[in-house]
């Protein structure tokens, strides 16, 4: 019996490259090496340089591929570096698709390095598919997209997304951050490439700065395994190792947070001064019944919006558990300002048109208990 017939629950565990196999341990250790002895000069053996192969990094490459259901598993020195590399497969001429809700930093990547390399883009709201058929090109080679989006959670369809790129023979990519392979396997609704910030909650301990790449088939692996040689923004085996042992708990952080995460966006549907919540599930949230389709769960980030920038300030200086601080996704929550942090290289008047006010807060639920964390915020609500 082989791991592909478990459960993910098991699959997490036990995915074929667990354990040592030169030596039995029970975790991969950390092969902090940069070169390999060989035993002859012409026939190198599979490991030369750490650059290009490292028994850590491997091992969590396997995983990664394994847990999203695709074939190859390339990790990279952070989200940015993995989201970079998959641009590096495109040439100067050729056009892209982009969620114009996508994450700040791949905006500003798109919208400044890609683009003075001669890499053109266009941002399309990817919530209506129509959108999408509708502004490809002739020159047009990739959809990107992000669902749930950050900050404001837009839901896009990814069967729907597959199909057209099926049709007009273009690659499909999705950030998967927000829901990991846990909660939505976008490989299984016919995308070709999933990218992870894997600093998030993969990792979910708010201690490495990783990125994380599966492709659905072989040759796109082999080309993204290339540039990740030659471009070299590869993981540590250091953080490679943190990461894989983050892994092994992701189900149960996943299902524990986003528990909190529906019970706290439920309360602040009617908190004081709330003037709109997004979170997949909620009643009336655009794209529910999609992301349901899709999904098992609406995740562990809940955006809401204040009344104005002073007011979202005042709460914000306001709470006591929450960490006030960029990122999301570890096991203690994190209260962002999109506006400053996520999106901060976003134009303000790009931001505005996205839906990111300047009264948005984004909120990554994480273990502590929901009821102190409820308290928590009405105290800073009403202070």
């Amino acid at each position: 019996m082989t791991e592909d017939v478990w459960g993910l629950k098991t699959r997490i565990l036990h995915h074929g490259a667990e354990t040592d196999p030169h030596t039995g341990a029970a975790a991969v250790p950390v092969y902090q090496v940069s070169t390999f002895a060989q035993k002859d000069p012409v026939n190198l053996g599979k490991y030369e340089y750490a650059r290009g192969e490292n028994p850590t990094r491997e091992a969590l490459e396997h995983a990664i591929a394994r847990l999203e259901g695709g074939d190859v598993g390339v990790a990279f020195a952070s989200g940015m570096a993995a989201i970079s590399s998959v641009l590096l497969l495109f040439r100067p001429g050729d056009h892209l698709l982009v969620a114009e809700d996508v994450y700040g930093g791949t905006y500003r990547a798109v919208t400044t390095i890609f683009r003075q390399w001669g890499l053109e883009s266009t941002f399309v709201d990817t919530s209506d598919p129509g959108n999408i058929a509708a502004a490809i090109r002739p020159e047009t080679r990739a959809i990107f997209v992000e669902t749930p989006s950050n900050p404001i959670l837009k839901i896009t369809d990814l069967a729907a997304v597959s199909a057209i790129a099926r049709e007009k023979k273009l690659i499909s990519i999705v950030d998967n951050t927000f829901m990991t392979p846990y909660l939505q396997r976008p490989i299984e609704h016919g995308f070709d490439i999933v990218v992870h910030s894997a600093t998030k909650f993969l990792g979910g301990h708010s201690d490495l700065i990783a990125g994380l790449v599966v492709t659905r088939d072989a040759e796109v692996g082999g080309r993204l395994k290339f540039i990740q040689r030659a471009f070299g923004a590869i993981l540590g085996p250091q953080d490679a190792f943190l990461l894989s042992r983050g892994i092994k708990t992701l189900g149960a952080r996943m299902e524990a947070q986003q528990a909190n995460a529906e019970k706290i966006a439920r309360w602040l549907t009617g908190g004081p001064g709330i003037r709109k919540v997004y979170y997949p599930t909620l009643t009336g949230h655009q794209g529910r019944e999609v992301h349901l389709r899709q999904s098992a769960g609406g995740g562990a980030v809940v955006s809401f919006e204040l009344q104005d920038g002073p007011t979202a300030h005042r709460f914000m200086r306001s709470v006591r558990l929450p960490l006030l601080a960029v990122s999301l996704g570890g096991v203690e929550s994190i209260l962002s300002y999109p506006a400053t942090m996520s999106h901060g290289s976003m134009p303000r008047e790009e931001r505005r048109t996205r839906g990111i006010t300047d009264g948005l807060v984004r909120l990554s639920v994480g273990l502590e208990d929901p009821e102190d964390m409820i308290r928590d915020l009405a105290n800073a609500l009403t202070s």
